[in-house]
C-alpha cells in the first residue's frame, strides 16, 4: 500500500531536508514549504540527488493562513506534518522578540487550525531541550521540570508544547509526537545536504568549520570555568541524521495509531555529554584539521551543561542515535569541502 504525503514546514533547512531524505527513503511522499529566510531552495536539488525524488516545493511563509490554505486545497493527499518552520537563534530572540513569536506561533497556530478541516491525522513539532532550562540533574528525562525559558526562542518552544497539549485536550481530531532535541550537527554522509546558514553561523559547528577551511578568523569557546572537567559547557551532540530518522518512526506511529496517547513527548540525544573543548578535539582528530579557537567570556544565556536520557525514545520508539562523534564530525568537514568545490563558500 503507498504510503500517504506529509508536509515538511521549513524543510529546506537543515534538519528539513535530512528529514526529507528519511520519508522519502521510508516511501512517503512528501511536499515542503518554506520561505527561505535562513535556507536555500539548492537542498532540493541535494535531496533529489539522493533519493532520486525531487520532493514538491511552495515557496510561502507558513503564517500565511492563505498560503496554508491553497497548499492544502492543492495536495488533498496530506495525512502528516512535520514542523519545523521556526526561526531558531538563541542570541536573535533576544534582540527581535517580537519576529521569533509572530514567526513560531503563529505557524504552529495556523498548522492547527487547517488540520482538522483537511483531513490531517498527526503532526510532529520539532521542540527542543532548551524547555529544561539548566537541568536540576543529568541526563534529563522527559519526566524533568519545565524551567521558565532563558530567551524568547526558548519561550516559543515552551508555549508551542502548551499550544499543542490545549488543542487535543480540547478534543482536535488528531495527534502529536513532541520531539525535544539536543544539539544536531554533522551532515548527510554524502555531502550533499548539510547546515548552510544564511550569514555568519549562529550554531558551533558551522562556525567551526567555516574556522577550519578559513572563512572565520578563529573560534570563540564562551567561557572555560564552568563546573566541568574542562570548564567549557557541555551539550549533547546527535548526528543531524540519527535525528531525521526519528521523525519518520514518529510518523509512522501517528499515522498507524500505534501511539500510547494522543500527545508523546521523546528526548532526542545520544545519552553522552561532550564539552565543547572535547567537540573541537574530536574534529581535529577525526579531520587532521586544526581548528583556531580562543578562550572568551561567558556568553549570557548559555547552559552549563545537559544531555539526555534517551531510554524513553530508545525503549518506546525503538530508536537509538548510532553514529558516533568522530564521524559525525568528518561529515560535517565534507560537506564544508562540498560548499568550497561548488564555489559556495
Amino acid at each position: 500500500m503507498a504510503k500517504p504525503r506529509i508536509l515538511v514546514t521549513g524543510g529546506t533547512g537543515y534538519i528539513g531536508s535530512h528529514t526529507a531524505v528519511e520519508l522519502i527513503s521510508a516511501g512517503y511522499k512528501v511536499v515542503i514549504i518554506d520561505n527561505l529566510s535562513n535556507s536555500n531552495r539548492d537542498s532540493l536539488d541535494g535531496i533529489e540527488k539522493i533519493t532520486g525524488v525531487k520532493p514538491d516545493f511552495v515557496e510561502a511563509d507558513c503564517t500565511d493562513i492563505n498560503a496554508l490554505t491553497a497548499l492544502f486545497e492543492k495536495y488533498t493527499d496530506i495525512k502528516g506534518i512535520i514542523n519545523f518552520a521556526a526561526s531558531k537563534a538563541v542570541g536573535e530572540s533576544i534582540e527581535k522578540p517580537i519576529l521569533y513569536y509572530r514567526n513560531n506561533l503563529n505557524t504552529l497556530m495556523n498548522l492547527l487550525d487547517l488540520m482538522p478541516r483537511f483531513g490531517v491525522k498527526g503532526i510532529v513539532f520539532s521542540s527542543s531541550c532548551t524547555v529544561y532550562g539548566e537541568p536540576d540533574q543529568n541526563p534529563v528525562t522527559e519526566a524533568a521540570p519545565i524551567k521558565k525559558a532563558t530567551s524568547p526562542y526558548g519561550n516559543t518552544k515552551q508555549i508551542s508544547e502548551e499550544i499543542i497539549t490545549d488543542v487535543i485536550n480540547s478534543g482536535a481530531p488528531f495527534k502529536s509526537v513532541i520531539l525535544r532535541y539536543f544539539n544536531p550537527v554533522g551532515a548527510h554522509p554524502s555531502a550533499l545536504i548539510g547546515e548552510l546558514p544564511n550569514g555568519v553561523p549562529q550554531n558551533l559547528i558551522p562556525y567551526l568549520t567555516q574556522t577550519a577551511i578559513g572563512i572565520r578568523k578563529e573560534l570563540s569557546v564562551f567561557g572555560n570555568d564552568y563546573d566541568t572537567p574542562d570548564g567549557s559547557c557541555i551539550r549533547d551532540f546527535i548526528n543531524v541524521v540519527d535525528l531525521a530518522k526519528a521523525h519518520v518512526i514518529a510518523v509512522e506511529r501517528m499515522l498507524e495509531d500505534k501511539a500510547e496517547a494522543p500527545i508523546e513527548i521523546f528526548n532526542l540525544g545520544t545519552g553522552i555529554g561532550l564539552s565543547v573543548l572535547e567537540l573541537i578535539a574530536s574534529f581535529e582528530r577525526a579531520t587532521g584539521v586544526k581548528v583556531p579557537h580562543k578562550i572568551v567570556g561567558r556568553r549570557p544565556g548559555d547552559i552549563e551543561k545537559v544531555w539526555a536520557d534517551p531510554r524513553h525514545a530508545n525503549e518506546v520508539l525503538g530508536w537509538k542515535a548510532t553514529t558516533p562523534i568522530d564521524d559525525t564530525m568528518r561529515s560535517a568537514w565534507k560537506w564544508q569541502q562540498h560548499l568550497r568545490e561548488a564555489g559556495i563558500m
